[in-house]
């Protein structure tokens, strides 16, 4: 589950989100008219003044907070499909003369528009490009209620949605297994042989953790696919009325106000229906011998044809609740590809029918496997050089399936990651503690407060899920419970948020200060990045913004230490460059020679310089400049523009 950090303040016209209560955030009876709603404080028993008559509800909550609500109609900017329901509503009418040179001069004005600069606010991007995203493990982040094991009350939220199976003690499973009406095939059935307790498969389909996916089922007497856990059996996607349910599970969050889905393990949707045997890694190995998931090619068990209609359909029930300015729906996609990266580029969609917001990446996950400039380079150009023109990056160096980095790559090289995930273009996803630099714990059987008592079969996926370490307090400060449900780690006494707060050059410091330059430097996330540097210490890029000299080159250093002298590779940049942010505070405002930039094992420098000079002109980096939404700033009025 995750959310955004960045949004805590609303627009005037957005609707209000009051300490975790139920946000109505989209309005079914759109013929209603539109409300602006503020909050005001009041003292208990104390009336709230006096309101124009345009007041028309009062609430009032616990926290002794009003919310006042005005009635407005029809007002600029609202979306045709709004706009479109005030239609049907008695309006004035005027005459026909003044029909007419208003028609005239709209149209003047339009012709006037397309012939010049269309102007942007320098905070035009949607909330999702313009805020990092941040990950939680809703379990682990904060206790509420003093039960050990963590819970959440929302902000802009981003919800996991996994639709690709249920669990077996599901109500429509239930059903299947009986027979029962249209249940019967909400899941994968298929006739097998099962004797003497060993059941023969239907085919050499193996599971992600291991052995058949097939379970043999004693009630309806037939087998059932389960490509995760044998508790999880894969849903029927090939069932239209398993599809509609589906998008009544969007709905039913949707108009509780979540503001959008992280759709997990989107490729497993569909499995092909001559379920056919798939085909083994190794030739000679024995058939029956083949017990792990990397042992065969998925060819009939992901990315099956249909899926994408799927999606698209989905993004349609999105569309539905993103009318109202301020409250677009946001869609991100899982699907672990690999080196497979044009499949998971397909869930961008096309220029016609769009698809996901964006597909998860999570390429730079896998750091630890080359951590050099070199690697680090590679990984990032292979993004970029593969995503759809126009479309927006994304970037994720950790999650709840992964060891955290202290514990991949090392505790030096926390910062340096941090900065690079937050210095690249498009959106970073921050999974929680990681701008802490929070480790792995240790975890054993006796030590997991299991809620449906029993052991986690899944439990190496633990050690990365330990409680937010808030304080130096017990337990962390995640929960005031005798026993929290996994550990807290041993270092939580110096390493939560705070103490870091306080220290200048702590790792949540620095993380703080990044994500604020990334928020209001227009170069960093509306701007070009271009690689000007890469081996086997050091990956180097800058982020520039035609029309702006303020310049951004970024040093980091994933090897050894290093001296680089970037002045000699590119003969127009400045002599020297100011240190605007760097993984060491005492180097934060100094000059630094660009002849002669020298970086230490995981140091990372964000340095500014100003030239008319870009970078992304020159004809020599032609392919290694890349812009996903291309705009320019007006100095004179301070804007941003298109159609540059």
């Amino acid at each position: 589950m995750s959310f955004d950090t960045n949004q805590a303040n609303l627009e005037n016209m957005d609707l209000e989100e009051i300490k975790g209560k139920t946000n109505q955030a989209f309005e079914e009876d759109e013929s209603q008219e539109r409300r602006s709603c503020k909050i005001s404080e009041s003292s208990e028993g104390t009336k709230p003044k006096e309101e124009p008559d345009n007041a028309v509800n009062i609430q009032s909550d616990k926290n002794d907070q009003v919310s006042i609500c005005y009635e407005v109609g029809p007002y600029a900017g609202m979306p045709k499909e709004v706009l479109i329901c005030y239609s049907n509503q008695l309006r004035y009418r005027l005459p026909r003369e003044i029909i007419f040179w208003l028609i005239l001069a709209a149209t003047i004005v339009l012709i006037a528009c397309t012939i010049t600069i269309i102007a942007l606010s320098p905070k035009c991007l949607d909330w999702w490009q313009a805020s990092p995203i941040y990950q939680i493990y809703p379990r682990s982040f904060k206790d509420s209620d003093g039960n050990g094991i963590g819970d959440l009350n929302g902000l802009k939220l981003i919800m996991d949605f996994i639709p690709n199976h249920t669990s077996d003690k599901h109500r429509w499973f239930q059903l299947s297994r009986n027979r029962t009406g249209k249940y019967t095939d909400y899941y994968i059935w298929v006739d097998c042989k099962h004797e003497l307790n060993k059941t023969t498969n239907p085919n050499n389909w193996v599971s992600l953790f291991g052995y058949s996916a097939w379970q043999f089922d004693e009630v309806r007497g037939q087998c059932y696919l389960h490509q995760f856990l044998k508790e999880q059996p894969d849903l029927n996607y090939r069932n239209v009325d398993v599809q509609e349910e589906m998008k009544n599970v969007l709905r039913f969050w949707l108009k509780k106000g979540v503001d959008g889905f992280r759709v997990d393990a989107v490729k497993y949707l569909l499995e092909a229906e001559s379920l056919r045997n798939e085909p083994q890694v190794n030739l000679t190995q024995n058939p029956n011998n083949i017990t792990s998931y990397d042992e065969l090619y998925h060819d009939y068990t992901t990315t099956q044809v249909g899926i994408h209609d799927i999606v698209r359909d989905w993004q349609h029930v999105l569309q539905e609740f993103s009318k109202e300015p301020g409250r677009y729906r946001f869609l991100m996609t899982e699907s672990y590809d690999n080196e497979e990266i044009y499949k998971t580029m397909m869930y961008y969609g096309t220029s016609i029918q769009q698809e996901a917001d964006f597909p998860f990446n999570f390429y730079l996950i896998d750091l630890y496997k080359e951590m050099s400039g070199d690697g680090v380079f590679k990984i990032v150009d292979y993004w970029m050089r593969n995503m759809p023109a126009g479309k927006w990056p994304n970037w994720v160096v950790g999650n709840h399936d992964n060891s955290r980095i202290a514990s991949r790559v090392g505790e030096k090289y926390v910062k340096v990651i941090n900065m690079l995930l937050l210095t690249l273009p498009g959106t970073p996803t921050t999974y929680y503690g990681e701008e802490l630099g929070m480790e792995n714990i240790t975890v054993s059987e006796d030590e997991i407060q299991d809620p449906f008592g029993k052991f986690d079969p899944t439990a190496n996926r633990d050690p990365q899920r330990s409680p937010m370490q808030w304080d130096s307090s017990d337990n962390a400060g995640f929960s005031t419970a005798n026993k929290t449900w996994l550990p807290v780690h041993p270092n939580y006494v110096i390493v939560n948020v705070e103490v870091e707060k306080e220290q200048q050059n702590s790792t949540l410091t620095l993380y703080r200060e990044l994500s604020f330059l990334r928020r209001n430097a227009l170069p960093i996330h509306r701007g070009w990045m271009c690689y000007i540097w890469n081996d086997a210490d050091i990956f180097a890029y800058v982020r520039e913004l035609d029309g702006l000299s303020s310049v951004f080159l970024i040093v980091l250093n994933f090897g050894n230490s290093s001296e680089v002298n970037l002045a000699s590779k590119i003969s127009y940049l400045p002599k020297e460059a100011n240190v605007r942010l760097s993984t060491d505070i005492n180097k934060i405002g100094n000059k630094v020679q660009t002849a002669s930039i020298i970086t230490s094992a995981g140091e990372g420098l964000v340095l500014e310089y100003k030239t008319n000079n870009p970078v992304h002109t020159k004809t020599e980096f032609k392919d290694r400049c890349y812009i996903s939404q291309k705009a320019c700033y007006l100095n004179t009025f301070d804007i941003l523009y298109k159609n540059c």
